[in-house]
């Protein structure tokens, strides 16, 4: 085991040991200060937290708070960047990402972007995309794989008659629902979601947002919402980001009742941001 494991700082993470009812005790991701730059724009500054298996995470805060670089770090997607640098580590199950095959940390840390991005392919081709990728062929392994996706992603009944369409005849609620199933194929251990619902209505968000709460029983979830009423809506517990620092980190319900920091409680309030 690496041993910076056991270098963790005490102080910065004490408030959050204390998990969540509702969530295991254990912890699936453990960040020590985590700096990143992007040439010279610190754009996270010695952040410090875990996060805890099967938990919804969510991060909130203005722009340019440092959330979605938060999110890229996880797995190494700012890695392909120019002027692109980081320090400290970030642990995923006991092991430094930086030592994990590039392959098989995106294959364990799956992603979502904002905008939904559905391959040129049918309905049926897409889920089956990373399946068919890692070597599986048999179709009857595919079709269920194919199914267990859409019904985790909450469409399989809305689409199972349409499976041989092209996925960009689909709404825009269901295309992004497809990026999830797309994503839950490859069976991943945490999913992170880049602002998963900015440009959805709010039946396809409610959608959505009920996909996650499911999902979360088998997977770690990390959320970036600009929405904080999503984050009071599906977060065990929230991070508020603030010009690339982790100003706060706690159990949601606390987090939007009795912040301990005053710029917490003005963003939530919609005082900036």
């Amino acid at each position: 085991m690496v041993n910076s494991v056991q270098n963790i700082k005490s102080a910065a993470n004490a408030s959050n040991k204390s998990c969540p009812e509702g969530i295991s005790s254990g912890i699936k991701i453990d960040i020590q200060d985590l700096n990143v730059w992007f040439a010279a724009n610190h754009a996270l500054k010695n952040v410090n937290m875990q996060v805890y298996n099967h938990e919804i995470l969510c991060a909130i805060g203005p722009a340019n708070s440092g959330k979605t670089s938060f999110l890229r770090t996880i797995n190494r997607l700012n890695n392909v960047l120019p002027n692109f640098k980081t320090s400290g580590n970030i642990i995923l199950d006991g092991e430094d990402i930086k030592k994990i095959d590039i392959e098989l940390l995106r294959k364990r840390v799956g992603m979502v972007f904002a905008m939904p991005s559905p391959l040129p392919l049918s309905v049926f081709d897409n889920v089956a995309y990373g399946a068919r990728m890692s070597g599986i062929k048999n179709k009857n392994k595919l079709n269920e794989i194919v199914e267990r996706s859409l019904e985790q992603a909450y469409l399989w009944q809305e689409i199972k008659d349409r499976l041989n369409e092209s996925a960009f005849k689909l709404s825009g609620g269901q295309q992004q629902r497809l990026c999830i199933a797309r994503t839950l194929a490859v069976e991943p251990e945490i999913i992170l979601f880049d602002e998963p619902c900015s440009g959805l209505d709010p039946i396809s968000t409610a959608k959505v947002e009920e996909a996650m709460l499911k999902l979360k029983e088998i997977y770690t979830i990390i959320l970036v919402t600009n929405n904080v009423k999503q984050a009071a809506r599906v977060g065990n517990r929230t991070a508020f980001f603030l010009s690339g620092e982790l100003v706060e980190l706690d159990r949601t319900e606390k987090l939007f009742t009795a912040p301990s920091d005053q710029r917490t409680d003005g963003y939530i309030r919609g005082r900036f941001g």
